[in-house]
């Protein structure tokens, strides 16, 4: 779920399910499902406080991983380290350190996959990236870079032996000129030694179970995590939504779009929940690799609503 770094709230929405026990119903933390955070390396020492507060208020939901974003171009590689390096020392909680390629040659990237392993830290949640001058932007790979996600996960498995998360879509990345182009390039990655895809911000449930058909039909086997996108501030994530190809379905917007000149509100509590029900199902009608989630945790401070394996990952 979404923190805010800048205000006290953080993880508000979650901690008050988790209290009132509308998570733990769903069987979260007792090991029926499995489910992850992911987080902005906070920028000020105040937000790192505020970091560290929530994480340890999420710890009884006995997530299977947290995992920190990595700016673009590795604008913040070495928060994401010491970020990374922090949990796995001192929490007990597994944390994956998020890799992108952009603007770096591959000897700069290998380094700091080198880096994550001497920190103890052997999961990684590889993406592309966005490009730097911006999401929706045309990509355009380092002459001496990875040129995307698989070349990028071929590389860190010629490292050593991650645990490797990739990105799944689904409707359809936005530079993807067809569904059948789209599904090959999740099998390229998943050949290049991915272990599970974690799917971009979606808000109709209907578009990951259709992407479930289509994954289910070219054979491939390994989970596909849904990623789950919180809103806390409506006009923000339905701007970012709509430039990385999710749509944002008219009840919805409904429930968030503010009057003139007021605040976007967020949805009532209780909405997140009940919108997770429709992905969690009767485990005789789904597969257990199904059974894992990943709520967005980002900090308002740093943009919102970038999901690790939702932006422009290729």
């Amino acid at each position: 779920y979404q923190c805010d770094w800048s205000s006290d709230v953080c993880s508000s929405d979650l901690n008050k399910q988790s209290q009132n026990g509308k998570i733990h119903q769903a069987g979260y933390g007792r090991g029926k499902f499995d489910i992850s955070f992911e987080f902005f390396p906070p920028k000020t020492e105040a937000a790192e406080k505020r970091f560290w507060a929530s994480l340890e208020k999420l710890a009884p939901l006995k997530p299977r991983f947290v995992s920190v974003t990595y700016g673009a171009g590795g604008s913040t590689r070495e928060r994401t380290l010491r970020m990374v390096s922090r949990i796995t020392k001192e929490t007990g909680i597994e944390a994956a350190a998020h890799l992108t390629c952009v603007d770096a040659a591959r000897g700069e990237v290998d380094d700091v996959v080198r880096l994550y392993a001497q920190a103890g830290v052997r999961r990684i949640v590889a993406v592309r990236g966005d490009p730097s001058s911006g999401v929706g932007e045309k990509f355009t790979p380092h002459p001496h870079g990875y040129s995307n996600a698989a070349e990028l996960v071929a590389g860190i498995k010629a490292i050593g032996d991650f645990d490797v998360s990739v990105a799944a879509y689904p409707e359809k990345h936005p530079e993807s000129a067809s569904w059948e182009a789209e599904i090959d390039n999740l099998k390229r990655k998943i050949d290049a030694g991915a272990n599970r895809a974690i799917t971009q911000m979606f808000f109709d449930n209907a578009h990951y179970w259709r992407l479930m058909e289509r994954v289910e039909k070219a054979q491939i086997s390994l989970p596909i995590v849904p990623g789950i996108q919180p809103i806390h501030n409506f006009v923000q994530v339905a701007s970012f939504a709509r430039k990385c190809g999710a749509s944002v379905p008219d009840w919805l917007a409904g429930i968030g779009e503010p009057e003139p000149s007021e605040e976007a509100p967020a949805p009532e509590e209780g909405a997140a929940p009940d919108w997770l029900e429709g992905i969690v199902q009767p485990e005789a009608q789904a597969a257990p690799e199904t059974q894992t989630q990943w709520p967005y945790t980002e900090g308002l401070e740093a943009q919102p609503a970038r999901p690790g394996p939702g932006r422009a990952l290729a």
